[in-house]
C-alpha cells in the first residue's frame, strides 16, 4: 500500500483533486473575509502548524540566509501572488471556471520557457499534448464565458498574475532540482518558509486595507481548515514532490484538469449545471495531459 502512495501518478491525482479544490473553497471563504484578511488568516495559522510541525519531529533548522530568501521569494510568487489574484478575480465576478482556465495557461508559459531556465528540452510529442489540452480547456470552459460587460473585462486580465507567478516559482524550483542547488532544502522547510514569507507579505495590507476583519461562523471556520490542510498543505506539497521527480512541463501539464475538475466540484458543491461541452472538454483534456506525461526518449 506505501508504495501505490509514493508512486507518481497517485501523486499527480491527488494534486489534481487537492489543488482544484482550493477554487470551490475560496467561493466559499470570500463571503466572510476580504481577500488580504483572507490570506492573513490562512497563511499565520499554516506558518504555525508547519513550525510546530518541524519542531516536534526535530527537523526545524536555519539553512543559511541564501537558502530560506530563495524559499520566501518561491513561496511570495507561488502561494501570495497566485492566489491573491485567484481571490480577487472571484471578488471581482470572474467565474471559477473562468479563473481555472486562465491558470490553465500555464502549461504553454513553462514550456516555451524551460528550456532556457532549466535546460529541459520539451519535445514535440509533448507540445502536441499541451496544444491538445488547451484546447480541451476551451472547449470546457469557453461557452460558459460571458463577455458582454465592457466593465468587468479588467477583471479577466486578473488571473494572469497568478500564471506568471506560479510559472516562475515551478521553474525556478525545478532549476535548483536539476542542478542540485545548494539552496535546495527539504520540502517541509521548504513549505515552511514560503508560507512564512507569504504570510509576513501580506500582514501589511491585511490590516491596513481590510482591518484583519473576518466574519467567524463556523462554514467560514470549516473552509479556512480545508484551505490551510488540504490545499495549502497537501496540495503545494505534492506539487514540489511531483516537481522533484518530473519535468516542470509535465507537472504543469496537470493544470489543464483545472477547468473540468472545478466545475464538476462546482456542480457537487453549489450544484452549478455540467454541460455536455464540459464533459466533452474533459475527454479532450485527458488525452492531452496523457500525451504530455508520455516519457519521450
Amino acid at each position: 500500500m506505501k508504495s501505490i502512495l509514493n508512486t507518481t501518478w497517485f501523486l499527480a491525482i491527488g494534486f489534481v483533486l487537492f489543488w482544484n479544490s482550493g477554487f470551490i473553497g475560496a467561493d466559499y471563504a470570500l463571503p466572510y473575509a476580504e481577500p488580504f484578511a483572507l490570506l492573513f488568516w490562512r497563511y499565520w495559522p499554516l506558518t504555525l502548524i508547519l513550525l510546530g510541525w518541524l519542531a516536534v519531529r526535530g527537523r526545524l533548522r536555519w539553512p543559511g540566509r541564501s537558502a530560506v530568501l530563495t524559499a520566501m521569494v518561491i513561496g511570495i510568487l507561488a502561494h501570495g501572488v497566485w492566489l491573491g489574484c485567484v481571490l480577487f478575480s472571484l471578488l471581482y465576478g470572474v467565474p471559477a471556471g473562468i479563473v481555472a482556465l486562465v491558470v490553465a495557461l500555464q502549461p504553454m508559459a513553462t514550456g516555451a520557457l524551460s528550456g532556457s531556465v532549466t535546460g529541459e528540452r520539451t519535445p514535440l510529442p509533448r507540445w502536441f499534448g499541451l496544444i491538445i489540452g488547451f484546447i480541451g480547456v476551451m472547449v470546457a470552459v469557453l461557452f460558459r464565458t460571458d463577455f458582454t460587460d465592457p466593465q468587468s473585462v479588467f477583471a479577466y486580465f486578473i488571473p494572469f498574475g497568478s500564471v506568471i507567478a506560479i510559472t516562475g516559482a515551478s521553474l525556478f524550483q525545478r532549476r535548483m532540482e536539476i542542478h542540485r542547488h545548494t539552496n535546495r532544502i527539504p520540502v517541509d522547510l521548504a513549505l515552511f518558509y514560503q508560507c512564512l514569507g507569504t504570510a509576513l507579505v501580506v500582514t501589511i495590507p491585511a490590516i491596513a486595507i481590510d482591518n484583519l476583519s473576518a466574519v467567524w461562523v463556523p462554514e467560514f471556520i470549516a473552509t479556512m481548515i480545508w484551505l490551510i490542510v488540504g490545499v495549502s498543505l497537501a496540495a503545494y506539497a505534492l506539487m514540489w514532490m511531483l516537481i522533484a521527480r518530473m519535468d516542470a512541463t509535465r507537472v504543469a501539464s496537470l493544470f489543464y484538469l483545472g477547468p473540468p475538475v472545478t466545475m464538476l466540484m462546482a456542480w457537487i458543491a453549489f450544484g452549478d449545471k455540467v454541460l455536455m461541452t464540459d464533459i466533452l472538454g474533459l475527454g479532450v483534456v485527458a488525452v492531452g495531459v496523457l500525451l504530455s506525461q508520455k516519457r519521450v526518449p
